[in-house]
């Protein structure tokens, strides 16, 4: 069995590698679109656009599943690919629901790009499972790209993350981890 992994960028190379130890008789076929990083900022037709063919080529070379390690993609455009692919999609998202279940302060920190923040999936999280939590969303608009170019500003991401702290979060929800704060 051969699974894709794609991702914007890098990032999801980690899941990649998480799913070539945990099934070591899978081929896992590791794709980004570095030329397009980063997607955060995009509006999702033309992040569709971006996708299609690395999805069809991705099934083309034999892909029976694709695992979608883009917050971006999955939260908007998952239930449009599913609907253009006969190959299983896995998508990841915020881990809302753990940050909540975590949380003792009642405030947790989402770190994601404008355009999952901005996603109605993103929203539907928010509503099953933070209704008496407050959620904090710092601007990580410029994240992606420090990270890809491997430029990271330690100063710009302390004083947003500080600023998070500074009301009260002790959980932060990324995509594939739900992390306490200290």
């Amino acid at each position: 069995m051969k699974v894709g992994v794609f991702d914007s960028g890098r990032g999801g190379l980690s899941v990649a590698q998480a799913i070539a130890k945990a099934l070591p008789a899978i081929k896992v076929d590791f794709r980004d679109d570095h030329e397009h990083l980063p997607y955060g900022t995009r509006e999702p037709e033309e992040i569709l656009g971006f996708v299609v063919p690395i999805f069809e080529d991705m099934i083309k070379d034999g892909c029976q599943v694709i695992v979608v390690a883009c917050n971006t993609v999955s939260t908007t455009l998952i239930e449009e690919l599913r609907s253009r692919f006969r190959v299983p999609l896995v998508a990841t998202e915020p881990m809302v629901k753990p940050a909540a279940e975590m949380t003792k302060t009642g405030v947790i920190a989402v770190c994601a790009t404008p355009t999952t923040l901005a996603s109605r999936r993103y929203g539907e999280l928010k509503d099953l499972y933070v209704k008496d939590i407050k959620v904090v969303e710092p601007d990580c608009s410029d994240w992606t790209q420090m990270i890809e170019d491997n430029k990271v500003n330690y100063a710009i991401i302390s004083e947003r993350i500080n600023q998070v702290l500074d009301q009260k979060a002790d959980v932060n929800c990324a995509s594939l981890y739900s992390l306490p704060l200290d």
